[in-house]
């Protein structure tokens, strides 16, 4: 009898993961310490509202500054146009702590328009919010290196490097996990929002003082355009839409409340109210005070008469508001600037949340690869992460990290998951009053609510929906309205390859079994240690029968081979391929079927000995043909494929030194692994 060995089954993670990757990610993390990375609300809110509270720096410029398109009399309407933004933004947040309650599963508007609107009514949000959260980043990178060129200008030139280069620093920092990447996060996300308000508060009471800031763009008059009462509408109406960029990031929290600790839904809905009620202080903050200090932010700066546009670049609009509160160079400006700069930055890290928690639904669903449901060493979703910031920086080197070009193509996308998830709530509660019980008075309340507030943000992100389309189609949203439909399209035929798939592979009652007859093939090149080892895995197996097969391209490599093996009394028989156009798996997928016309339909194993390296140069110095070969003999019905490592000496990088045993050495006594030393025990009968 054999005595049975008991091994830790623990991963050496130290041997087995490159030094370079634990030094930037971290040591792996077990599947047990997942509830350890859940997030608290106090961390929750850097991670997800981020995004929601950043654009509280970039939204009112951007409304000011469609504005003085019309010239500074216009600045009239920019109140109404805030107060509108601020009235949506009210409505939003209030639909989506319904949607949160109504399907917490992660899924957001993409589930939401899914079960309540359809396969493709699902896909089109899923599609919306893709583009929306690789825009998200492009956009706050852009917004963030534009503040940091505005305290120092003399980094211009190196704005598109600057915006790669925090791309991929946002990704390793995300790519180590939640938990670290929310307490990175979380310092200037609040110094952000403290100095800000303090910013703020300090601006309205110099104004009440009768000494108001006064902007350092005030001073210059702008080049007004010519426009018709119809120009001067769509004028209002594109500012208001701009202005509606405060609203991104609202869907993040709805996205991932997986993410959140016990009671998920209330401290989801919490936070959510936190990041909103904040955003509208900031925005409406900010707003009135950059209207007090008369600031003037032009789309072409050459507009602003009296300012030298080819000296230097335009400040930000939160630049020149903080040189008028606190003086121009002083310290509270720089940690304005710093603290924007920052979170600005880190609100792309709700996009680097949202993608991979939105992908993930995605490819358990079976519209995306099942990649992107792999979580990585640090339990976070890796594949997600790695593509959203690919195609993020890919975006800003085409549109070179310019923040105006960029904002045009943004917030298309969130209104239309906006737009869809509120029609698909909706249809939800309209489901449940029909199917509650008329004597549950409290339920259909709550459901009469609930349709009430999802019936009026319908209204109000469809109107918004058109309005951005019209105001900003031709400038570049046209791109979005491309992308979402051919990232649809992409989407439901991975759906459909999967369902074909599982088709074909499910289990029924017409499978055969019991094959006749079992083949092992031992492939040789020369006769060397690898094929010793293969020879020996093969026996150990205990095949019907054992051969070795040399596919031969020159007659002095058979003969040398033939020579070898008599000269080593191998153990199996050697068969010799002839093979006059150098081809390898052609003629031993041939003698394969020969064999099997001739001993009915023998199981076919076939054993390549393989090299395993330590150095990724050393596999520009093999031909990998074992690889090549293995591919094309799979295609071959009855045959399967057992590759046979040996490792070089470089792998130690890899696992450390381990010894090689000879043929037979590991199964006639001990042998060294990567778990440590192993010893096989045997009694004398075995």
């Amino acid at each position: 009898m054999s005595r049975a060995v008991t091994t830790d089954s623990r991963e050496p993670s130290e041997e087995s993961t490159p030094i370079a990757k634990r030094i930037l990610i971290g040591e792996a993390l077990t599947s047990e310490t997942l509830d350890d990375q859940l997030l608290p609300k106090k961390m929750a809110l850097p991670i997800f509202a981020s995004d929601a509270l950043s654009s509280v720096a970039y939204a009112p410029q951007e409304l000011l500054m469609i504005l003085l398109i019309g010239g500074s009399a216009f600045l009239a309407f920019a109140p109404p146009v805030a107060a509108a933004v601020v009235a949506l933004l009210v409505v939003v947040v209030l639909s989506y702590r319904q949607l949160i309650k109504a399907y917490p599963s992660g899924g957001g508007d993409y589930e939401v328009a899914r079960t309540n609107l359809g396969e493709k009514a699902g896909v089109v949000v899923a599609a919306a919010l893709l583009v929306d959260y690789v825009l998200t980043v492009a956009v706050s990178v852009a917004s963030g290196v534009d503040n940091i060129i505005s305290a120092i200008p003399g980094l211009d030139p190196l704005r598109v490097e600057l915006a790669v280069g925090f791309v991929v620093l946002i990704i390793v920092v995300n790519l180590r996990g939640v938990r670290e990447a929310s307490q990175a996060f979380a310092i200037p996300t609040y110094v952000f929002i403290g100095s800000v308000a303090v910013m703020i508060v300090t601006g309205l009471v110099q104004w009440m003082l009768g000494a108001p800031p006064v902007a350092s763009s005030a001073q210059y008059a702008v080049q007004a355009e010519d426009l018709t009462q119809a120009a001067v509408i769509l004028l209002v109406l594109r500012a208001f839409s701009s202005g509606c960029s405060a609203l991104t990031g609202v869907e993040a929290v709805s996205n991932g409340v997986p993410a959140f600790r016990k009671p998920k839904v209330r401290n989801a809905q919490t936070t959510l109210v936190l990041m909103g009620s904040i955003a509208i202080l900031l925005f409406s903050g900010l707003t009135l005070l950059a209207l007090v200090a008369g600031v003037h932010y032009a789309e072409n700066p050459c507009h602003l008469i009296g300012f030298d546009c080819e000296a230097a670049p335009q400040p930000s609009l939160m630049a020149q508001v903080a040189a008028a509160t606190f003086g121009m160079n002083s310290i509270p400006f720089f940690i304005i600037q710093a603290a924007t700069a920052c979170v600005l930055l880190l609100a792309a890290n709700t996009a680097f949340n949202g993608f991979p928690l939105l992908g993930s639904v995605l490819a358990r669903d079976g519209y995306a690869p099942k990649a992107l449901n792999t979580r990585g060493d640090r339990l976070v979703y890796s594949n997600g992460m790695i593509i959203l910031g690919l195609a993020a920086a890919v975006v800003l080197i085409v549109f070179q990290a310019r923040l105006t070009t960029l904002i045009q193509l943004y917030i298309i996308g969130v209104f239309v998951s906006f737009s869809l998830g509120q029609l698909g709530m909706v249809r939800h509660w309209r489901r449940e009053l029909r199917l509650l019980s008329k004597t549950a008075i409290a339920e259909r309340r709550a459901a009469g609510v609930g349709l009430g507030i999802n019936a009026l943000g319908a209204t109000f992100t469809i109107a918004v929906l058109v309005i951005v389309t019209v105001t900003k189609f031709t400038h570049g949203a046209w791109l979005v309205f491309l992308a979402i439909p051919v990232l649809s399209f992409l989407m439901i035929g991975v759906h459909r390859y999967y369902r074909d798939v599982e088709h074909e592979i499910s289990m029924d009652d017409h499978v055969h079994f019991g094959s006749s007859g079992d083949l092992a093939i031992v492939l040789v090149n020369r006769l060397q240690k690898p094929v010793a080892k293969a020879v020996d895995y093969a026996l150990a197996a205990k095949h019907e029968k054992t051969i070795a097969v040399h596919v031969a391209v020159t007659k002095e490599e058979a003969q040398q081979v033939q020579t070898d093996w008599e000269v080593h009394g191998m153990p199996v028989p050697l068969v010799v391929i002839e093979s006059p156009y150098r081809h390898y798996a052609a003629p031993l997928a041939e003698f394969i079927r020969r064999y099997r016309d001739t001993h009915g339909s023998s199981v076919v194993t076939v054993y390549l000995p393989q090299y395993i390296v330590g150095h990724w140069w050393e596999n520009l110095l093999h031909n990998r043909r074992a690889r090549r070969i293995a591919q094309q003999l799979m295609l071959v019905h009855g045959v399967s494929i057992t590759l046979v490592p040996w490792l070089l000496d470089s792998t130690e990088l890899i696992y450390g030194r381990r010894s090689r045993p000879m043929a037979g050495d590991d199964r006639a006594g001990a042998f060294e692994s990567p778990y440590g030393l192993v010893q096989h025990m045997r009694d004398p009968d075995d």
